[in-house]
């Protein structure tokens, strides 16, 4: 969109959209899922073994759906238990852009044995990194057999995949979600043979407004997909159940109310208080929760439909040797002891190498919860991620009595046994709410450069708790697809905590959110005009790593209005619109 056709947006309107945002709704996987406790540090996933082309249908995994629509909600979501299922040999597919110049490019990966051969599908037909748009339609009809709702769905392949027989592979390669950060890179999506993928998709932004009463909803691919994968014209009929639910009932249902409060549950270590995780559980937007660090991967919005019919839901969760693609799993352990002897680091041992994106999600406030009256905030979100070839790992121990920890950068070789370390600041605890976890301190920082980008004019310094919340780019060598700590309520330790490992793994990133009057850039004084916001990794060059010269990213904005009504326009990133 021209720079001309914008709209200043305002503190209002950002808040609106912060709280509703479209994302592919991950439902819980059909079987329990065994999954491997963690790979070691720069640790890569490994290829599925397939050959030829893979065998897709659509399924659903019940013939009945019950939806509840709460008291005061504009309707219902769509979760309607269809699954694609996959056989004869994997899905996959491989999804870049060259650059942020480049339109985004996907590939079908086709094994057989030790061969592999790539078709590139259509121009058009992938537009971002969130999946195969419009793959799904949706059409729902009353008592009457009048057609009263009609909805198309994106289709991720790593949506909550399971097991569809027991001669399948007992673990998945592929990610769990997909990428839905504005400046991903590269991701790879993909279905096991003998796997199934949900293909429910839920649009928070466009409840559907059905009544309570009984429907009858049909799925089917839309045809251009079916055309080009194969895919039989099968279109499951499903009877849906909408119910009503007051605010005073519902306790005790083992549906949505009691899935929602499981992902609630989860979303409070990420910012949430109690009473925010327990509303967002109520309307049902638990499945995709933000805080000061931004979006995480996408939570089971319900029990699986699948796992109903098989009484399994009582496995839901994760932990060691399961999985149902919630993303929750126990912290990280650091050394048993701080490093002794000579610290060191081989010249020709592995590094990661930290890479800064463009500041996005960007706006105007007053201050979070409007606690800074009187006072204008520029407010933004920003990503460090890791190129890689090797993961960063940073372990503090704490002297006891203490409030920092003296933080160590480690090294590895291609087997995963350590080869050197080396010091590298500090860790502090971050008693702020939302945060409440060890910080390291010399992560990244941020400025507010004047429009020729010689004078600045704002400057903060972030520490974080590092945590793979987002995937940039996981087409880098050495890529891991299943980053172990991905959940803040795990990732970072705790007051009394004696040590912390955190880690940053290759190819994924470290959202941070800037929201609070002292991460944002008070611009209340600030003259309407052009800047750029600056993001630096490793600001003190004290972590060690491949490449230094790609740690800083810029990002135009136009500051305009009056002081108290502030605005602010934001020109796209070459072809990345996303203010």
């Amino acid at each position: 969109m021209a720079l001309a056709d914008e709209e200043p947006m305002t503190s209002q309107e950002h808040r609106r959209r912060r709280m509703r945002r479209t994302t592919l709704a991950a439902g819980a996987a059909l079987t329990v899922v065994v999954t491997g406790a963690g790979a070691a540090p720069g640790a890569g996933a490994a290829p599925a073994e397939a050959a030829g082309k893979p065998k897709l249908k659509l399924i659903a995994a019940s013939n009945s759906v019950t939806l509840d629509r709460w008291e005061g909600e504009p309707g219902v979501y769509l979760d309607l238990g269809t699954y694609v299922t996959v056989d004869k040999a994997p899905l996959e597919f491989k999804v870049t852009r060259k650059s942020y110049k480049d339109p985004v490019v996907a590939k079908q990966i086709l094994r057989s044995g030790t061969t592999t051969k790539t078709k590139t599908l259509p121009a058009g037909m992938v537009k971002d990194f969130s999946g195969l748009p419009g793959f799904i339609d949706v059409s729902v009809t009353n008592a009457a057999g009048e057609v009263v709702a009609k909805s198309k769905g994106a289709f991720c392949p790593n949506n909550a995949s399971g097991r569809i027989r027991p001669d399948a592979p007992a673990t998945s390669h592929y990610p769990q979600s997909c990428p839905t950060n504005p400046f991903t890179l590269g991701s790879v999506w993909g279905v096991e043979k003998g796997w199934a993928s949900n293909s429910s998709t839920v649009d928070y932004d466009k409840p559907v407004d059905l009544p309570a009463g009984e429907y009858t909803a049909k799925v089917t691919v839309a045809k251009k997909y079916r055309d080009y994968f194969g895919i039989p014209d099968d279109r499951p009929t499903i009877k849906l159940t909408v119910r009503e639910i007051k605010d005073d009932e519902g306790e005790g249902l083992a549906g949505s109310r009691s899935s929602a409060h499981h992902s609630a549950q989860h979303s409070g270590g990420h910012g949430a208080s109690a009473a925010q995780s327990a509303e967002s559980a109520r309307s049902g937007h638990a499945g995709h929760h933000y805080g000061p660090r931004g979006a995480d991967a996408p939570t089971p919005p319900a029990f699986s439909h699948a796992l109903e019919d098989r009484g399994q839901a009582h496995h839901l969760g994760d932990g060691r040797g399961h999985t149902d693609g919630s993303r929750i799993a126990p912290a990280l352990k650091a050394n048993a002891k701080r490093p002794t002897g000579r610290a060191s680091v081989p010249a020709d041992a592995p590094k990661p190498d930290l890479r800064s994106l463009p500041a996005w999600d960007i706006a105007i406030t007053d201050g979070e919860d409007g606690d800074a009256p009187g006072k204008d905030y520029l407010a933004f979100s920003a990503n460090v991620w890791n190129a890689g070839p090797a993961p960063l790992v940073v372990d503090g121990f704490r002297s006891p009595g203490k409030d920092l920890m003296d933080a160590y950068q480690y090294f590895y070789d291609a087997n995963g046994k350590q080869i050197g370390y080396t010091p590298t600041g500090t860790m502090e605890w971050d008693p702020r709410e939302g945060h409440e976890h060890w910080h390291f301190t010399d992560f990244a920082s941020y400025r507010l450069l004047s429009e020729d980008q010689t004078k600045e004019v704002r400057s903060g310094k972030e520490a974080f708790c590092l945590a793979n919340t987002d995937a940039i780019d996981y087409t880098v060598k050495n890529a891991n697809w299943a980053p172990y700590n991905t959940d803040l309520s795990t990732a970072c330790g705790e007051q009394n905590s004696i040590s912390v490992r955190e880690v940053l793994d290759v190819g994924s990133g470290d959202t941070y959110t800037q929201y609070r009057p002292g991460q944002s850039f008070d611009i209340t004084d600030l003259p309407n005009g052009t800047y750029h916001i600056q993001v630096i990794a490793n600001p003190e060059k004290r972590l060690k790593e491949t490449n230094l010269k790609n740690n800083v990213a810029l990002r135009k904005v136009i500051l305009g209005g009056e002081p108290g009504a502030r605005t602010v326009k934001v020109p796209p990133h070459d072809l990345i619109n996303a203010p």
